[in-house]
């Protein structure tokens, strides 16, 4: 391993146990929050924005972990880089998170227009990223069916 790749590791491993951190921590405040909501009774199904919250904390930890996840791979050599597909689901899961915790009646249509074009966007750039690993995949097993190994 050179040099570099050894720093890479180390980084990634120092920001895998300071991410496990803040998720520990984050768990332990949103259980406390939720105890909370319970004893106090503010536990309401119609009530929507205490739902909204406790949602909206729920996908922050995802967030927080499926990040966790992507550095944790750098670490253990799995990756070299931080993977596209995982950039864009992460990405994807904080705009999701964004649309569970907005209030609909008091937001900007163009806000909302605007976000809904980015998940869109994302989306679409996932499926052709997954596309074109899959097709290479078909590509490099029909290669080696054949015999054949071109560079």
């Amino acid at each position: 391993m050179s040099y570099y790749q050894r720093f890479e590791q180390i980084v990634a491993i120092i920001l895998t146990l300071l991410l496990s951190l803040v998720v520990a921590v984050a768990v332990v405040h949103l259980t406390w929050r939720i105890v909370m909501l319970i004893v106090f009774g503010v536990v309401d199904p119609a009530n929507q924005s205490v739902f909204q919250v406790v949602f909206g904390m729920v996908m922050t930890l995802l967030i927080a972990l499926e990040f966790n996840h992507s550095v944790l791979s750098i670490a253990e050599r799995q990756n070299s880089i931080v993977q596209i597909k995982t950039v864009l689901l992460i990405a994807l899961l904080a705009l999701v998170r964004k649309f569970i915790i907005l209030d609909a009646t008091k937001i900007d249509p163009m806000t909302l227009l605007g976000l809904s074009a980015a998940i869109l966007a994302l989306g679409a750039i996932y499926w052709l990223v997954r596309e074109q690993e899959s097709r290479q995949k078909r590509e490099g097993v029909k290669r080696l069916a054949g015999g054949t190994l071109r560079e």
